[in-house]
């Protein structure tokens, strides 16, 4: 699954760099958005205005000529994935070595993101004991090969070592993508509503939208389409489209024109709004007004009523004991609801720990130690994955 993933291909200095051009292109026919990083060598088999025709962007050729304070980490954290294609042997030392001569051995270096190899060297190179080791090396690392093949090599020599074919690499990249919920549409809402009173005020909450955007994030990592509607000022997570709120009525606005396989209500959504939102700022010298307020729009009940089968997970961060939660779940029909205490050590707005309750629909309840946000959220995963398995 390419469509929206984002791939840097790295092309060192091969014959084999012109089976580049052609990934490239089916990458992005494939709907992967990709970034081109070239060796210095590899430019004297192909030109890099081969590769910005193709994807558009001008592909990295040095780590110094670009506009960026610091392109190779910038590159490095913006990928889904690289490919080396062709890899030589020398790149595949410097990556087992942990060498960043050049931008393209920096970037391999810097990024978290797995990587595809598709070796190509002559016969003579791919069997030589050096390579033997650094291929080992590469996979205790984790790092993924495809091919060599064996086949017609340069100067006309035959045997392995031939890189792989693009549509052999394209459907390992491919692979390598897939997690155990590709193919599902997430919907995910986030952070705290704020509610405005005039211009510069607004009726807000201490949530910092960290756990929704965790579970934005992981949802990703498994593979699926996620979008995510929230209100926090934190950062985009990686693969995920994004619409920035503000008011509950604003995320209900959006959240009306997603049809979601799974959708998760970790917003802090205000309950109240005023009334009668004030065209300037309130003047101090005026004294305190009067705020009549009025019910914000139920968001997660708009998508319980929805006649399809869309999984419903709703949170409720109250005060006290989890009896509001479970009475909750039952009068607003969810599928699973997710409470937590915010007095609680460990479990409040801002932190980047929580202790949650499952509220399941039979009113069972099933607690939770003290987590990170990242493994509340790779829990739940793995329970909505169960839950859902056979829809």
């Amino acid at each position: 699954m390419l469509s929206g993933r984002r791939v840097v291909l790295g092309v060192s200095g091969g014959v084999a760099a012109y089976k580049s051009a052609f990934l490239a292109r089916r990458l992005i026919e494939q709907g992967a958005e990709v970034r081109v990083v070239m060796t210095e060598s590899a430019q004297s088999f192909v030109g890099p205005q081969t590769f910005a025709a193709l994807t558009g962007h001008h592909p990295l050729t040095h780590l110094f000529d670009d506009g960026s304070v610091s392109p190779h980490t910038d590159l490095a954290r913006w990928a889904d994935l690289v490919i080396v294609a062709p890899a030589t042997a020398a790149t595949l030392a410097r990556l087992a070595q942990g060498l960043s001569e050049e931008a393209l051995s920096a970037i391999l270096l810097a990024t978290r993101a797995p990587v595809l190899v598709a070796p190509a060297m002559h016969t003579e190179m791919w069997e030589h004991p050096a390579t033997r080791r650094t291929m080992d090396l590469l996979a205790s690392d984790g790092h993924h090969v495809v091919g060599p093949a064996t086949g017609e090599l340069a100067g006309g020599d035959v045997g392995p070592g031939r890189m792989a074919e693009p549509e052999e690499i394209l459907a390992a990249a491919s692979s390598m993508l897939e997690g155990p919920l590709t193919g599902r549409h997430v919907l995910v809402t986030a952070g705290g509503t704020r509610e405005p009173i005039d211009p510069v005020r607004f009726l807000g909450n201490r949530s910092s939208g960290k756990m929704g955007h965790a579970i934005a994030a992981e949802a990703a990592r498994r593979g699926a389409q996620v979008d995510l509607v929230t209100a926090s000022d934190l950062p985009d997570p990686p693969r995920t489209k994004v619409y920035r709120v503000d008011s509950a009525q604003d995320m209900l606005d959006v959240v009306d024109g997603i049809t979601p396989d799974v959708a998760v209500f970790a917003a802090a959504v205000a309950d109240f709004r005023p009334a009668d939102t004030a065209d300037v700022k309130m003047a101090r010298a005026d004294g305190p007004p009067t705020l009549v307020l009025e019910p914000t729009p139920d968001i997660l009940a708009s998508v319980v009523a929805r006649e399809d089968d869309t999984f419903t997970v709703g949170f409720a961060a109250e005060t006290g004991g989890v009896d509001r939660a479970v009475e909750k779940a039952k009068r607003k029909g969810v599928d699973l609801l997710v409470y937590n205490d915010v007095t609680e050590e460990g479990s409040g707005f801002g932190t980047d720990t929580n202790r949650v309750v499952l509220v399941h629909p039979d009113s069972t309840t099933e607690e939770w130690p003290t987590l990170s946000k990242g493994e509340v959220a790779s829990r739940l995963w793995d329970l909505i994955d169960s839950r859902t398995a056979d829809s």
